[in-house]
């Protein structure tokens, strides 16, 4: 890439009908996933106007000849497979020129060559098949899942607890029958949805934040007939009550029981049963598309809803991710959200556990000093959260505690600028911030360490289509609207149990409000039902937000609307900030250059914003307080007009 001459010399090779073979990236991979992709062999097909064929060598990585020792298991004569995809053109608009171009043909050609990586990848397997394949490449004896027991768990000794609690588990329901599990971020978590997923059985993971009423709801809507919980989690999470109301017409199945009736006879048989765990999985005659895993909506917008996720549907989302990210079994993933939460699960249990990645399980994202503690502790090179726990790890922790992480990733709400900039300063991290929903399995975009804008959550995952339909009232972007092998097969809704509600054509509504500029990143403008339209003006609740935090940094902000009888709706603002007023959220506002339609004129101070489990703002019960502060100003109106 840096003799000019011999650039030359390949762009006339290959007009005259040679053929060229360029490792784009310049060297061999350290990483085991793709490294820098230079522009030059870009150039080379584009000046040329040649086509490009994409080759993967996949198996040298395994061998002693390998740049990935200490970091993979290396041994003699693995198998080695060349796969050879169809030929490629890269294209660019002819208007662009200089150094845009070059630019927009490198993306060009890391986008061809991370889909290959993506296209390649096997996912027509189970989550189970996928684990077992893990142990064949890492070893049985490499370690893979830690919790705050600090009893590590390798892969024979987790499977070998699959398969014990998963016999026990077969024998008291049918296959494909949906099993509630009511349990925190635990090794015995793990277990349990691997020896459920062994016997062809679905877990149904309940979210235990959002209270009786809605696990309730979430029962009906999946027909679970059983539930596996802890009687320790229960206790220590205070759910009797909401597990009483669960318990009512189910059966309950207590770990501790199980582990009462597990004999050694069973242990051993489970242990010895490992490398036979193929054949036992085939004898159910799993399917890639069965149902993998049903999850639930948050419902910080609504009543929560089943989302039924296939084991192609979350296999393919993790190998999209894989695609983009490096990460290898020299990591060590801290994942303190839970696994009822699609990105608990997909990105901070599944991708890790299927690649060899170590886990570390927290029970609890909210316990902000010990968190950040624990990750200085265990080394973490990998780091899953939201806005708001980081929020609270930058404030409890000691600069030092991340000192080995690599990688944050952060998804669920918007990370303010204000996070973003404690993160650089204080731990020298920048935050990933990427984009998704449970319906997506659940990841759509993210940045990366290559390409990365702060602001955006990135570029789309190889794989995934999108199309933007427009929105009356909103001039730039539009509504997002996705497909791919990741969109899950469909909803389970309360209103018809069990009946599965598959997304219209394959394509999923995201709900979401965004813009794509001209090289792919995207920007979340809000979501659609999170507009307010004041005086014939569509006006985005996430820029009242954004006022706010610019008004008052550091303190923590949700807007919500309420019905206005002279401009159609009003905007009410949530706040920490006691001493916020009209006249600085102005000021803010024409700083970011926002319409003063987007100020509030109610401020309403709170001790702190409701959230859910999964570290969302609990939109519904704002919107709730909103419309009953609507009704005391009406009757506080009617009070004046009375006593005139």
């Amino acid at each position: 890439p840096l003799k000019p001459l011999a650039t030359k010399t390949l762009i006339r090779a290959v007009e005259h009908g040679r053929h060229c073979v360029i490792f784009p990236e310049g060297r061999l991979t350290v990483t085991g996933a793709l490294m820098k992709i230079y522009e030059g062999p870009g150039m080379i097909a584009d000046k040329a106007k040649a086509v490009i064929l994409p080759v993967r060598l996949d198996g040298p990585q395994y061998t002693n000849f390998s740049r990935l020792r200490g970091k993979l298991r290396l041994r003699w004569f693995p198998p080695v497979t060349i796969t050879v995809l169809e030929p490629r053109i890269i294209t660019v608009p002819p208007e662009m020129k200089g150094r845009a171009r070059r630019r927009g043909i490198g993306l060009a050609l890391y986008d061809i060559m991370s889909s290959m990586m993506f296209e390649t990848a096997d996912i027509g397997k189970t989550l189970f098949q996928a684990v077992l394949d893990a142990q064949d490449i890492h070893g049985a004896s490499h370690p893979i899942v830690e919790d705050v027991e600090r009893r590590p768990l390798s892969y024979r000794r987790l499977l070998a607890a699959s398969l014990t609690l998963g016999r026990r588990l077969a024998a008291v329901t049918q296959p494909l029958e949906p099993v509630g599990v009511l349990l925190p971020n635990a090794n015995a978590t793990v277990a349990v949805l691997c020896g459920l997923q062994a016997f062809r059985r679905v877990p149904a993971m309940l979210n235990y934040s959002t209270g009786a009423q809605n696990m309730s709801l979430a029962c009906i809507s999946a027909q679970i007939r059983r539930i596996v919980t802890s009687r320790r989690f229960i206790e220590r999470a205070r759910l009797e009550a909401a597990l009483a109301t669960l318990a009512d017409g189910r059966e309950v199945i207590y770990l501790e029981d199980l582990r009462g009736e597990i004999g050694l006879f069973e242990r051993l048989r489970g242990l010895l049963m490992v490398p036979f765990a193929r054949a036992l999985h085939r004898r159910f005659e799993p399917t890639p598309d069965d149902p993998a895993v049903v999850l639930f909506t948050s419902g910080s917008e609504g009543t929560p809803k089943g989302v039924v996720l296939s084991h192609r549907n979350i296999l393919a989302n993790c190998r999209q991710i894989g695609a983009r990210v490096d990460f290898s079994p020299s990591d060590l993933v801290f994942n303190a959200l839970p696994i009822f939460h699609s990105f608990g699960l997909t990105g901070g249990t599944i991708l890790p556990l299927i690649s060899g990645v170590r886990i570390f399980l927290y029970p609890s994202p909210l316990h902000y000093r010990i968190v950040p503690e624990l990750a200085y502790d265990t080394n973490a090179t990998i780091l899953f959260g939201t806005d708001t726990f980081l929020t609270g790890y930058a404030r409890a922790g000691n600069p030092y505690d991340f000192y080995n992480v690599r990688y944050v990733f952060a998804g669920a709400e918007r990370v303010r600028e204000e996070t973003r900039r404690v993160w650089t300063e204080r731990f020298g991290l920048r935050i990933l911030e990427g984009y998704g929903a449970t319906e997506t399995s659940p990841v759509i975009a993210t940045n990366t360490p290559m390409h990365f804008r702060a602001g955006t959550v990135g570029r789309l995952l190889p794989g995934i289509s999108a199309r933007l339909e427009p929105v009356e009232g909103i001039a730039e972007g539009g509504r997002l609207v996705v497909a791919g092998p990741n969109i899950m097969l469909g909803y389970l809704l309360p209103s018809v149990p069990g009946l599965l509600q598959p997304p219209p054509r394959g394509w999923y509504d995201t709900g979401d409000i965004v813009a794509i500029d001209a090289e792919g990143f995207i920007t979340i403008k809000g979501r659609a039902k999170r507009f307010a339209k004041i005086a014939g003006e569509m006006v985005s609740l996430e820029v009242v937000e954004q006022i706010a935090s610019r008004a008052a940094a550091g303190a923590a902000h949700a807007a919500s609307s309420r019905p206005d009888s002279s401009k159609g709706e009003a905007i009410v603002l949530f706040t920490t900030a006691k001493s916020l007023t009209r006249d600085a959220l102005i000021t803010a506002a024409r700083s970011l250059g926002a319409s003063e339609l987007a100020v509030p004129r109610l401020i309403v101070p709170l001790a702190e914003i409701p959230l859910l489990g999964t570290g969302k703002t609990d939109y519904v019960r704002l919107k709730a307080m909103a419309e009953r502060k609507e009704q005391t100003l009406a009757s506080g109106v009617d009070a004046t007009a009375a006593s005139s």
